[in-house]
């Protein structure tokens, strides 16, 4: 299993999990569902992806990805670990803060 971001046209990012990345970034591309979220935003290009043996595993990270901000996903583009680690800590404080 995989575990992917595309950027769409918008510039917005798509956080999805698949079987076969070659075969679902073609499908995100070609528009196969009107429904879709990247359907209006094409083309899409893959920004990262990761392979996985458990598919539980590729979902749990699926879904710890879509909680993420932009910032934090760009960072992650660019395997930067510590960025990552700063962005976790500054939300972590933000989130926690008493009014």
């Amino acid at each position: 299993m995989f575990v992917y971001v595309i950027q769409c046209f918008d510039q917005s990012y798509y956080v999805g999990v698949t079987n076969n990345i070659e075969r679902r970034i073609s499908e995100h591309n070609l528009g196969f569902d009107i429904r879709s979220y990247t359907y209006k935003r094409r083309p899409v290009t893959l920004k990262f992806s990761e392979q996985f043996d458990d598919p539980l595993q590729a979902i749990e990270l699926e879904k710890r990805l879509k909680g993420w901000n932009r910032k934090k996903k760009e960072a992650l583009f660019k395997r930067n670990w510590e960025e990552i680690k700063i962005l976790a800590k500054s939300y972590s404080s933000k989130k926690h803060k008493s009014p």
